[in-house]
């Protein structure tokens, strides 16, 4: 939220120089709120993803040492506590999952529910899987074995297509930012040259057309970065 503020308020100083402009800036810190917003959740979701793939290789080694399947996700969270700390995003699901278990709610269930929560679509399908595989009999050590490999697979992907992606967001941050080193440039060499963009209606409306043109600019840019994703599966 006060990056979203810091945001606007820049906004109405740099293209007004008003502090009233801020009143109806607000539109743009709110845009800019959630799509931070958006990037942290996208991280925090790949970040649980990797701690849950560690998470079901440490339950299949449980499962080899004779634990239960429901012994062996609770065991696993003092294993999890250790690797990423007791405030990791995974052991806070496995609080869930123990507190879930205390009152009877099966381990499907629960399972089920953290994937429908996490929007990991590997999630889902290791619930999916392991729903099937508890109630039919199935080979649970094999099934963590094979998801942990597809998770990796995938993450292995995500950061190839990171490191693909890299040099055109670095180009897009420059591009971003271009503009305004070139108008502190030119203000600082001649001071008063823009004096007239902030003064009489005329001036205003013609910061009103750069301040859409660069938003425009900017959520075109978003765009074609989540097209390219689009395209690569990511």
């Amino acid at each position: 939220m006060l990056t979203a503020a810091a945001v606007t308020v820049f906004a109405a100083f740099f293209f007004y120089r008003s502090l009233w402009a801020i009143l109806p800036l607000l539109p743009v810190g709110v845009a800019f709120f959630r799509k931070i917003r958006r990037e942290k959740g996208e991280h925090e979701r790949e970040e649980l993803k990797e701690q849950f793939r560690e998470c079901i290789l440490a339950v299949g080694a449980l499962l080899g040492a004779g634990y239960s399947v429901e012994n062996a996700f609770l065991e696993c969270e003092q294993d999890m506590a250790l690797m990423y700390g007791k405030d990791a995003l995974i052991c806070g699901e496995l609080r869930m999952v123990r507190r879930g278990l205390n009152i009877n709610v099966s381990l499907e269930e629960l399972l089920t529910d953290l994937g429908e929560r996490s929007g990991c679509e590997e999630m889902v399908q290791f619930a999916e899987v392991f729903t099937i595989a508890k109630r039919n009999g199935g080979n649970l050590a094999e099934i963590i074995r094979s998801s942990a490999e597809l998770i990796s697979r995938k993450a292995e992907l995500k950061r190839e297509i990171e490191t693909l992606l890299s040099g055109k967001k670095m180009e897009m941050s420059i591009m971003r930012l271009m503009p305004f080193a070139i108008l502190v440039y030119i203000g600082s060499a001649n001071p008063g040259y823009f004096d007239i963009l902030y003064s009489g209606l005329f001036g205003r409306l013609i910061m009103t057309g750069c301040l859409g043109a660069y938003m425009g600019a900017y959520a075109l840019g978003e765009l074609v970065i989540r097209r390219m994703k689009r395209e690569w599966n990511y």
